[in-house]
């Protein structure tokens, strides 16, 4: 399933894009007019680095990226307006860590649609993703229980 994630991005990527992998994208469930949270792994093929630097989703207002972290036992949440994505690096979005936020949901994030979203990147790049609505990450291939 990731190889053929990994394909239908490619293939609807601008040219610039290809260096740039996005692989298993997914988002919680959530209510129209709250906010969702999107989690994914950018991976830059490269060698030169690149920054994300906007998301837009028709699914939602507005998206951010944030970034959780704990502090001396505290819990925070800040908004990150750009993220570099280091040459042959992946960046890891996941719960307690980097994140995107849809905010303003349109309408519900319902366990088993997709939620449309374009990253677009410092390059020039932009990537249409399809972040799937579930309770957790994909499994990886050939992960079982």
């Amino acid at each position: 399933m990731r190889h053929f994630l990994i394909a239908l991005v490619a293939a609807i990527a601008t040219p610039a894009a290809a260096a740039v992998e996005v692989a298993q994208p997914w988002s919680r469930p959530a209510v129209a007019g709250a906010t969702g949270a999107g989690f994914m792994t950018l991976a830059n093929r490269s060698k030169a680095a690149d920054t994300l630097v906007a998301i837009e989703s028709p699914g939602a207002r507005k998206v951010e990226i944030h970034r959780s972290q704990m502090s001396g036992g505290v819990a925070s949440m800040r908004r990150v307006e750009r993220l570099a994505i280091p040459a042959g690096r992946a960046v890891t979005f996941a719960p307690g860590g980097y994140h995107l936020m849809f905010v303003g949901l349109a309408r519900p994030l319902k366990t088993g649609q997709t939620l449309p979203a374009t990253l677009t990147f410092a390059s020039g790049a932009r990537i249409q993703v399809a972040f799937q609505v579930a309770l957790g990450p994909p499994e990886a291939p050939g992960h079982h229980h």
